[in-house]
């Protein structure tokens, strides 16, 4: 499986001290905590979607919490005021609802292929939620669609855009994935060199919840032993994690394929 980016903006949160007490939080899967120290905030649109961006991702990584994001996301809906408020928060429904589908909870493809047209519309073209929202684009034709010809264009936008609006972690992503279709083009130099840039920005945020994800896809373009090395790595991280996200259990069986992703 491959993982998905949530609204990734600051990333570690600058000079604000609740931005960094957030990542601290989120970044070693501790979403609930995060998620609290906005609760008082949920007249601000902003933080409103930046809560359910927590949530959803709890709801990714655990498979668990769906009742509590979706909540989360009816306020979010509820306090936006402007276009690119509700595109934000039609963004993070298109999000869930692909999360549903891909981890076999619901079918909820029409809703998130429709939720996220809509943030489209919504969306003004310098939004900083763009890139997010062409990244998840890009999923949805990949794993819901098995598209992987739509889903480049769609991953190659929004790397340009993590670029342009300095989201580092949202680019950590973008490697990933596009590293992820070489690999199954065959370019496995190419694949080696995303995922490998990848992983080291990870390594750099402190983003420890990804970082497991991050092994594990470099392994799959490394030869042995380092391919070994890697898996070993990632177990290590993932049982310390208390076996998060869930869904890479398998791809860290050594004598398992990798399954089709999140």
């Amino acid at each position: 499986m491959a993982d998905t980016a949530m609204s990734g903006a600051g990333s570690t949160g600058g000079d604000d001290p609740l931005q960094r007490a957030i990542w601290r939080l989120r970044s070693r899967g501790c979403w609930s905590d995060a998620a609290a120290l906005l609760t008082p905030h949920l007249h601000d649109a902003g933080a409103a979607v930046q809560r359910t961006a927590l949530l959803v991702e709890r709801c990714l990584f655990t498979g668990q919490g769906w009742a509590e994001a979706e909540d989360a996301l009816r306020v979010a809906e509820a306090v936006a005021h402007d276009d690119d408020e509700r595109g934000a928060a039609a963004c993070e429904r298109g999000q869930l609802a692909y999360a549903a589908t891909v981890l076999g909870v619901r079918d909820r493809s029409d809703e998130a292929r429709s939720a996220l047209g809509r943030a489209a519309a919504l969306l003004s073209p310098g939004s900083r939620t763009r890139p997010l929202l062409d990244f998840r684009r890009g999923l949805v034709a990949e794993h819901l669609a098995d598209a992987p010809q739509s889903a480049r264009p769609a991953y190659r936008r929004a790397h340009a855009g993590a670029l342009a609006h300095g989201d580092t972690l949202l680019l950590s992503f973008t490697w990933r994935h596009l590293a992820a279709l070489s690999l199954r083009d065959g370019e496995v130099a190419e694949a080696r060199k995303g995922f490998a840039e990848s992983l080291r920005i990870r390594e750099d945020l402190g983003f420890l919840i990804g970082t497991a994800p991050a092994l594990a896809a470099l392994a799959e373009a490394e030869p042995e032993p380092e391919a070994a090395r890697l898996r070993a790595e990632a177990r290590r991280l993932f049982h310390l994690l208390g076996g998060i996200p869930t869904w890479l259990a398998d791809q860290l069986h050594p004598d398992r394929p990798s399954p089709a992703g999140v």
